[in-house]
């Protein structure tokens, strides 16, 4: 499609440097017959070159970086959400459609008006006891109590099933009460945000926590960092949201979220309770930063247009809580 097309900027780059060093060497070998002129010539050509390609390099390579900031992490954007309309990709349309739902206008958007931070730290120390249970060898680390599935070395574990009844001493029915009700929330500014009827809106699979740290990928599990587009991996996404759990420059460095434009990438910094969601077509390609210090919380919280694949909220197995 045509937004991965972005990545062949790379290519272009690299022939235009290996241009360049070829033009620094004819120029370096041309300066030989002005050797009468002196050493300090010659220095100060060779440094001209070197600066020249030094800048050159820095400003090409800004095509991989973020130029436009969305929102800040020390911004509250508080009652309304900041939305940002996008041209909807025709994705959608090699889908079945549904009236009412399916996107007709597209876009992203960001609040931090309908989770407090009390609740997302709640949700980040739920978060931490279950993958305190195992966790990935490598840096990305998943929880989905849907399912059950937790990271666990190079491979994944369903809890229900491994750990039987001691799930119920790391989790509460008030843990699950407040997952159901955060994700309550979030399907109701996003509905109004899109201009949609809120009950043709269904939760959908894959839903989980993520933890992400520095540590170097073991498997392919461990690589969050890739560009790509939810609707192409996950046909059943419609709409895609992000409740952070952790706060950029707090809690962790690197990790922020960025779209990929064809006119620049943007990025939203995380925030302790702030929801980022969108269409999840390939109007809105995107990457994680890798992380470079400390650990990044947040949930992925998914929904479709699609009744067949719908799931509902998840249940404590066996609670006596």
């Amino acid at each position: 499609m045509a937004p991965m097309q972005r990545g062949n900027k790379r290519v272009t780059n690299a022939t235009e440097i290996e241009k360049k060093i070829k033009r620094g060497n004819a120029l370096r070998q041309g300066s030989a017959w002005r050797g009468s002129r002196g050493p300090v010539a010659l220095l100060l050509l060779v440094a001209a070159c070197v600066f020249g390609a030094a800048s050159w390099l820095y400003l090409t390579s800004r095509d991989t970086e973020v130029t436009e900031t969305l929102v800040r992490r020390g911004e509250l954007v508080s009652p309304d959400p900041r939305v940002y309309t996008v041209q909807c990709s025709d994705d959608y349309e090699q889908h079945k459609r549904f009236p009412g739902c399916t996107p007709v206008t597209c876009g992203r958007a960001v609040t931090d008006g309908v989770v407090s931070r009390e609740e997302a730290q709640a949700l980040r120390r739920l978060a931490q006891r279950g993958l305190a249970l195992a966790g990935s060898d490598g840096g990305a680390s998943i929880l989905d109590l849907h399912s059950g599935a937790l990271s666990m070395g190079k491979q994944f574990v369903n809890i229900y099933r491994y750990f039987g009844e001691q799930v119920g001493d790391v989790f509460t029915q008030e843990d699950f009460q407040l997952y159901s009700t955060v994700r309550s929330r979030i399907q109701t500014v996003l509905a109004q945000t899109f201009g949609l009827d809120p009950t043709l809106l269904y939760l959908t699979k894959p839903t989980f926590f993520s933890r992400i740290n520095s540590t170097a990928a073991k498997t392919q599990h461990d690589e969050y960092w890739h560009p790509h587009i939810d609707k192409v991996t996950y046909g059943s996404f419609d709409y895609t949201s992000l409740l952070y759990l952790s706060d950029y420059g707090s809690h962790f460095t690197g990790g922020r979220f960025i779209f990929m434009d064809q006119s620049g990438n943007r990025t939203v910094e995380p925030r302790e309770g702030r929801v980022s969601f969108f269409s999840s077509g390939s109007e809105n390609l995107h990457r994680v930063e890798k992380v470079t210090w400390g650990t990044r919380y947040a949930i992925t919280v998914s929904f479709t247009c699609d009744p067949a694949h719908a799931i509902s909220d998840p249940a404590l197995p066996g609670a006596r809580r």
